[in-house]
């Protein structure tokens, strides 16, 4: 039994991985952007945007993101749920958070994987870019309006 425990959390995290490209992973739990657009667009992975309902109206979420504000009413709960709701309960989904520049999606993953998400990857250059990189928008990637802002 516990073999095969390993065996499929080895498996999982393979499989996580193969999503995007050896060069996607700039560091442990990190991911760039283009590369988190990529695999999004493909369906290997959930963007997550933990910004603020005022962000999103301002700039717009990433093409095919979900919302989900990291600070919003209710806390750490709160945002536990709700990403629980946006997976369907499947903690081992493939997830990717972002927000604007790499601080508060790192605060989410670790969010997420203390809460048993298993599979968490942090878009660290965010919407607008920073320390790690340009950004989503900077790149010229899609952006879409927030359908409930």
């Amino acid at each position: 039994m516990r073999h095969r425990l390993i065996s499929g959390l080895l498996s999982l995290v393979v499989g996580v991985f193969s999503v995007v490209t050896p060069a996607a992973v700039a560091g442990e739990g990190r991911i760039a952007v283009d590369d988190a657009y990529t695999a999004a667009k493909a369906g290997k992975l959930l963007i997550i945007d933990v910004r603020t309902p005022g962000e999103w109206r301002q700039t717009g979420i990433a093409e095919g993101a979900k919302t989900v504000d990291v600070n919003g009413a209710g806390g750490d709960a709160f945002f536990v749920a709700a990403v629980n709701d946006l997976v369907a309960s499947d903690k081992g989904r493939p997830l990717a958070v972002i927000c604007r520049s790499g601080n508060r999606s790192t605060r989410a993953r670790g969010i997420l994987l203390a809460n048993g998400f298993s599979s968490v990857l942090n878009i660290q250059e965010g919407m607008a870019g920073g320390a790690a990189g340009p950004g989503w928008l900077s790149r010229g990637l899609p952006v879409t309006p927030c359908p409930q802002c």
